[in-house]
């Protein structure tokens, strides 16, 4: 089941990122987890956000741009990010995303989906500073 999110899903969703954030040793921690928790509050209030089951993972919408796309450690592999992925292609004809490029998982994933390459930074742009890739999926 798919759903929109909503302000009470932020702790929830936060603590998904927060803890792939713990458990990824190449990203910096650059915030706590009251702090994720309440920059999912703010993508909620102001982007398109929905959830996957009893918020197992959710995506977020910035008009054409995927700005988050998170699994709890749990629902991984079960093809709930190729399902929240899915409800976000049948309503758009292009999405755009960025994703680093040591998350090798993700590039596999969005490949496997059918977004293809058309950037790489060093990472100047980016709160963390660390090299990208930007995707791009049309229909």
């Amino acid at each position: 089941m798919i759903r929109a999110a909503t302000a009470g899903d932020a702790a929830a969703l936060g603590d998904i990122l927060q803890d792939w954030l713990d458990a990824t040793p190449w990203m910096p921690k650059l915030h706590d987890r009251a702090e994720t928790r309440g920059f999912l509050g703010h993508v909620i209030a102001t982007q398109e956000g929905v959830v996957a089951g009893e918020c197992s993972g959710f995506l977020a919408l910035d008009g054409a741009d995927i700005s988050c796309l998170y699994l709890a450690d749990t629902a991984r592999g079960q093809g709930i990010g190729k399902a929240l992925l899915d409800h976000a292609k049948s309503a758009r004809d292009r999405l755009d995303l960025w994703t680093f490029q040591a998350n090798t998982g993700a590039l596999r994933f969005y490949r496997r989906e059918g977004f293809v390459e058309v950037k790489r930074t060093e990472g100047a742009t980016n709160d963390e500073r660390l090299p990208d890739v930007r995707l791009s999926w049309t229909r």
